[in-house]
């Protein structure tokens, strides 16, 4: 391997640690990909393939963090129940595992990770300070959960809209069949259209506000604890999913207007050069790639 090959295997190594929490930059979850008994609930050229796939999810994890700290239960629940603020990696590293299980993974290892996530939701409950009053939340909360699920697919879908390619199907395709995912861990009619996306989003407008907590996250969120080689690209990501969001949202959380034009080239570029380092596909999808074919030709033989 030649010195320029070395250094770039270093890198993508170094990434897939820190994304992962495993030393080797692949735990057992995703080895484990390339065994099952089917395609899983989405398969190769699906919409969520195609967009969880891509390197726009960093900007939109990023985008869906920011989103989410506007919600003051869902933001009780995170402070109260996570390890967040002493081990951001390690958060980060749990919800790359289910992102990812559950999109790549067959029917049955995408079952037990919304059954691991179902498990965790169901010690999340307390009480939070809202404008004074005292208020139960709840993680098991269909609303609560509709929230986090929304979130996460506005911003999934945001970023790749601007940096991410073609979605097969669509961008509805895309909210249509992700759907699916929110459902195996308790969302109850979640949006199956973009136009239906855009009308749950603006129903919860009227809890979504600006508070002290939501400010300490999102401080939290612009200073993140990061390896020092991590902290320039990751600065660009977050001024990228920034800009995505609609105006009335950054104002509630205090984040600087930074206009899309000035974002889209320098955030295209930073994924540029992770996609050469890193290459086309993640483990992830190899794995799940070499499972499909094996299914394939067991049919097909």
């Amino acid at each position: 391997m030649n010195p320029v090959d070395a250094a770039a295997d270093l890198i993508a190594t170094g990434f897939r640690r820190m994304v992962s929490g495993d030393p080797d930059g692949q735990p057992d979850w995703v080895r484990d990909l390339e065994n099952g008994a089917d395609t899983g609930y989405f398969g190769p050229g699906s919409a969520p393939w195609a967009v969880h796939g891509s390197l726009p999810t960093l900007v939109g994890g990023v985008r869906a963090l920011l989103l989410q700290a506007l919600h003051p239960a869902a933001l009780a629940g995170v402070q109260e129940h996570s390890r967040y603020e002493d081990d951001a990696l390690g958060r980060l590293a749990g919800t790359t595992q289910w992102l990812t299980v559950v999109t790549f993974g067959d029917q049955a290892q995408a079952d037990r990770e919304c059954a691991r996530v179902r498990g965790l939701h169901r010690r999340v409950k307390g009480d939070y300070n809202d404008d004074g009053h005292m208020r139960p939340y709840s993680a098991m909360d269909p609303d609560l959960l509709r929230w986090v699920h929304v979130a996460f697919t506005d911003s999934f879908l945001a970023t790749h809209r601007v940096w991410g390619g073609p979605i097969p199907g669509g961008e509805d395709a895309y909210v249509r069949e992700w759907a699916l995912a929110g459902e195996l861990v308790g969302v109850t009619d979640p949006p199956r259209s973009v136009a239906e996306l855009e009308q749950q989003l603006a129903d919860f407008e009227p809890v979504l506000r600006r508070s002290d907590a939501s400010q300490r996250t999102v401080r939290f969120i612009r200073q993140a604890p990061l390896p020092l080689p991590a902290r320039p690209p990751y600065s660009v990501l977050l001024a990228g999913a920034a800009s995505t969001l609609p105006a009335h949202y950054r104002h509630l959380l205090g984040l600087p207007s930074i206009p899309l034009a000035v974002t889209k080239p320098a955030v295209g570029a930073l994924l540029g050069a992770m996609g050469a380092v890193l290459g086309r596909q993640s483990p992830s999808q190899r794995n799940a790639r070499r499972r499909a074919a094996r299914l394939d030709a067991a049919a097909a033989g």
